[in-house]
């Protein structure tokens, strides 16, 4: 049963998307026909004024109003132009970083609440008009002390609070799938929801987001391909984080950077190559990927250079998902979809008795015809489509841990298919895959993971002796260790049978061996047979 706070939520949901004028989304929306009543008795459905404008444009407005979680749903669909009509994609890309923004006196109380200092003693200046606002927190400009330019990102007030109540009305509506749809348990809708309730919570903590940024500025150290700022450790607390200022361009002005010369391919490309890069080689990646999250260094046009900024939501994976995963994309380069088939059984993603050579056929018939397209002239939609099918007839099993990261790869594919419309994905995907392969199966590699395990393995040998030494004193008190000389004896006298059976075993198996080699020499038959007999009464004996 839904509780009233639940239930009211709900009720509040439709009045926004009643008041922007989409009630067909409440009529056609199954978690509503519950309410339908409640919906056509209230005297909104009726009376209320709809707002005008486009539809994208009441779209936006209604995903603003009702909160962080549907903005990141229109975040992450933004991303895909492919899939929605113009005028929507247009509106929902506003959602990347200008959200109406809260009042510049509240982040600047915020902020010296959090240091302990006025904003004029942290900074030699402060914007207090924001500079962006998104769903969880906003960004103003500063500079330090020096003169360093910086931005200053603040959390929305009230933030836990919105996204806890939100997070509740998803666990209630998962939990009604769960109970009233079928075959709903191989979608693990709680489980799903779970991944997200930890993912959002960490956005949260903005020390969290300081630790990414500076961990995927580590692993990036001197790269061509991505630049990461640099955070002001002294000046974060959860809710306020200082890093770096970068000035470049939005990767969505395609038109600007065009305009400054910019290779477009190889950014593209660059872009594919970052994603790989942080998943095989990293297994940290960024998973929050908009283009209002993503700019480029145009210092050198032929050799551009991502900077990403907001690193509140990363991902990474177990290493067996992680070896899976990157098997089926190196099987699917390959075309080797009974490859595909397999690992699906052996990860436990299909159900045991799952039949190897119809699943190969069915993802065959999904994956042959996108092979040596340019992305423009995929239809990703109808590829997903038909891939939901063969998982609801294999009843292929949702796993929650890498929702992340197949957003994380509609977001980049989306991106490349704004930058550069005919890049070919899987011809700048397939080398990556292939030399993570030969490295994952190098000699030097081997030889780094036994160096790096090797304190683990010293710190085991050191702790057996005394291990041993308490298994034999607890023996000792158990009796279990010196047994009584009458169970001594018995066990002499055994151990002395077994002996004496096993050599007569052996003796009889090499009489019958030379009754048979005394055959394939063509000897007389009378005398294979005695030698055989004689083989067969020893190992009669031996068996005794």
């Amino acid at each position: 049963m839904l509780n009233l706070r639940v239930v009211r939520r709900l009720l509040e949901i439709q009045r926004v998307l009643v008041r922007h004028g989409l009630d067909e989304y409440v009529t056609a929306a199954h978690l509503y026909r519950p309410l339908v009543l409640l919906y056509f008795l209230r005297p909104s459905t009726w009376f209320e004024r709809r707002r005008g404008g486009s539809r994208g444009e009441r779209l936006r407005l209604a995903l603003e109003e009702l909160g962080p979680i549907f903005i990141k749903f229109g975040q992450a669909v933004s991303t895909r132009r492919d899939l929605l009509p113009p005028d929507i994609a247009d509106e929902l890309a506003r959602l990347q970083d200008r959200v109406p923004p809260f009042p510049g006196a509240e982040a600047r109380r915020a902020i010296e609440l959090a240091l302990g200092a006025p904003v004029a003693e942290l900074f030699g200046s402060f914007d207090e008009a924001p500079f962006a606002a998104a769903s969880i927190a906003q960004v103003h400009t500063a500079t330090l002390k020096d003169g360093r330019e910086v931005v200053v990102k603040v959390l929305r007030p009230g933030m836990h609070e919105v996204i806890r109540r939100d997070l509740e009305v998803l666990y209630a509506l998962a939990r009604l799938v769960l109970r009233y749809v079928a075959d709903a348990s191989r979608l693990k809708p709680l489980e799903v929801v779970r991944e997200y309730d930890k993912t959002v919570m960490d956005e949260l903590d903005l020390m969290r987001e300081a630790a990414n940024a500076s961990q995927l500025k580590r692993n990036f150290a001197g790269s061509p391909l991505l630049y990461v700022c640099e955070v002001h450790w002294e000046l974060c607390r959860p809710n306020v984080m200082v890093m770096e200022r970068i000035r470049g361009v939005p990767v969505s002005d395609v038109a600007r950077l065009r305009a400054l010369g910019v290779d477009i391919k190889k950014l593209a490309a660059n872009g594919v190559e970052i994603f790989f890069t942080q998943m095989l080689r990293h297994n940290f990646f960024h998973a929050d990927m908009h283009p209002g999250n993503i700019f480029v260094l145009t210092d050198d046009p032929a050799n551009p250079r991502y900077a990403a900024v907001d690193f509140g939501i990363v991902g990474t994976l177990d290493a067996r998902d992680l070896e899976y995963l990157a098997g089926n994309f190196l099987a699917f380069f390959d075309r080797d979809y009974r490859r595909i088939a397999e690992l699906h059984v052996e990860s436990g993603w299909v159900p045991p008795g799952t039949r190897v050579d119809e699943l190969e056929s069915a993802v065959r018939t999904v994956c042959e015809p996108i092979f040596q397209k340019p992305l423009a002239e995929i239809s990703f939609g109808l590829v997903l489509l038909r891939l939901f099918e063969i998982a609801q007839r294999f009843r292929v099993e949702i796993q929650p841990q890498l929702v992340l990261l197949e957003k994380t790869l509609l977001n980049i594919e989306g991106l490349g298919r704004q930058l550069y419309p005919e890049l070919d994905l899987w011809t700048t995907a397939q080398p990556l895959l292939r030399a993570w392969y030969r490295e994952r199966l190098s000699p030097r590699l081997l030889i780094r993971e036994a160096r790096r395990h090797l304190p683990e393995v010293i710190t085991t040998l050191r702790a057996t002796p005394p291990l041993l030494r308490r298994l034999v004193r607890e023996a000792e008190m158990r009796g279990t260790l010196f047994p009584e000389p009458r169970r001594d004896a018995e066990l002499i006298a055994e151990l002395r049978a077994s002996a004496r059976r096993r050599d007569q075993t052996i003796v009889a198996v090499t009489v019958l061996a030379l009754g048979v080699l005394w055959l394939a020499l063509g000897a007389e038959p009378w005398a294979m047979g005695l030698v055989a007999a004689a083989g067969a009464v020893v190992f009669l004996l031996a068996r005794r």
